[in-house]
Order: structure tokens, then sequence, then C-alpha cells
């Protein structure tokens, strides 16, 4: 019976180092062994949970409310999460990674359960999705936030010109701060800006599209 057991967590840690794969191939925070511990530590949870503990009484087995431990899970892997996610120049990151560690526990939960159908499918479901998501659709695609430092020439027009390229490129400005810097016919303006970026596609345009403008000096991203 106990080997049965063992393998009901041998199979949520392969389910969750399969979803641990895809989230290292993106460079994320949590990977393949975060997942794997992650999925083989609430299987063995829900298996203790629900065979673990039995209360004799009148020499009958009787089994004992198998929620009790299970249920400490989802709220004890939701604080694993929460450091997962941290804030990155005005944008929050992490989320999906969050999102996939408690998914991951439920994966574990499910195939420790017996319900190896669920579990197995539910891993699939979340790397057909991932992969899916993340192939380039617009319509999914979050906003970004860049901080640049630029030096523009101080002349007539030259912030208009600016903030017109960004206009055309659906770019927002966030922040803005301005300084005069040099004299005579080397006055220039330095800038710090953190803009919002429509969608990742976007980023890579975004130096060209600012050195384009004639009165940009130099562009640096912060």
């Amino acid at each position: 019976m106990e080997y049965v057991m063992l393998l009901r967590v041998v199979v949520a840690g392969i389910c969750g180092l399969l979803i641990g794969y895809e989230r290292k191939s993106r460079m994320k925070e949590a990977g393949i062994r975060t997942h794997f511990v992650v999925a083989a530590g609430a299987a063995l949870m829900m298996v203790i949970s629900k065979y673990g503990f039995k209360d004799l009484q009148g020499g009958t087995s009787i089994a004992l409310d198998p929620s009790r431990i299970a249920a400490q899970v989802v709220s004890g892997v939701g604080f694993l999460g929460a450091g997962m996610i941290f804030m990155q120049r005005q944008t929050v990151k992490g989320l999906t990674t969050a999102a996939g560690i408690w998914t991951t526990a439920g994966i574990g939960m499910a195939i420790g359960a017996n319900l190896y159908v669920l579990g197995i499918g539910v891993t699939v479901l979340i790397l057909a999705a991932q992969k899916l998501l993340h192939s380039g659709f617009g319509w999914v695609a979050s906003p970004k936030s860049e901080q640049l430092a630029i030096r523009l020439a101080d002349e007539d027009g030259a912030m208009d010109a600016l903030q017109a390229a960004l206009r055309a490129a659906g770019i927002t400005v966030l922040q803005f701060r301005a300084e005069k810097a040099g004299d005579g016919d080397s006055r220039e303006l330095q800038l710090e800006l953190t803009l919002k970026v429509p969608a990742a596609s976007e980023a890579e345009k975004l130096l060209p599209l600012i050195q384009r403008v004639p009165q940009v000096l130099s562009v640096d991203v912060q």
C-alpha cells in the first residue's frame, strides 16, 4: 500500500518537474527544483492527510477528516508563492510564477488523492497554455515599463519632436525629469523618463525609435 502512495508522490513530482522546466526555460524565478518539491510535497501531505491518521474506537479503524492537512497546503503554498512576486521598474513581476506554484501544489494534491487523470491532465493543460500564450499574441502581452536617460539638444522643438515620436508609437510617459546642462552652443537637456511600452515587441524598437529624433544626442537604458 505504501509503495502505491510513494508512486503518487513520484508522479506528482514528475508533473511539477515538467512545469518547472517550462518556467526555467523562460528564466523565471522558480524553476525545476522548486516546482518538483512543491508538487511532491503537496502529494505527500495529501496522502498523509487521507491515509496517515486512524482512530481506533472499539477495535474499528475509523478514518478522520482527510481535509484538515490538505487545507493547510493551499494556504501554505499561497505564502510561498507570495515570495515570487516583486516590483521592478514600476511593473509587478512573478505573478504567473506564483500562480504556477499554487497550481502545481493542486496537481500534487490531486495525484496524492489518487486522481491521476485529473492531475496529469491539468499538467498538460498548464504546459499547453503557457506555450500558447507565450507565442506572441498581442492581446495577451502585458505593458512594460522602461527607464531611460536621454541627452537632448536644447533646441526649439526638440521636446515636441521627442514627444511626437513616443505618441506615434503608443508609448506613455509615466515619470519625467529634466535638467539643463552646458552653455553657449552646447546646451543640452538631460532627461530621465519612465515609459510604459505597450508590448514586448515594441520594447525592442524603443531605442531605434528615439534615436531617429535628430535632436537626441544619446540614450541609456537604466
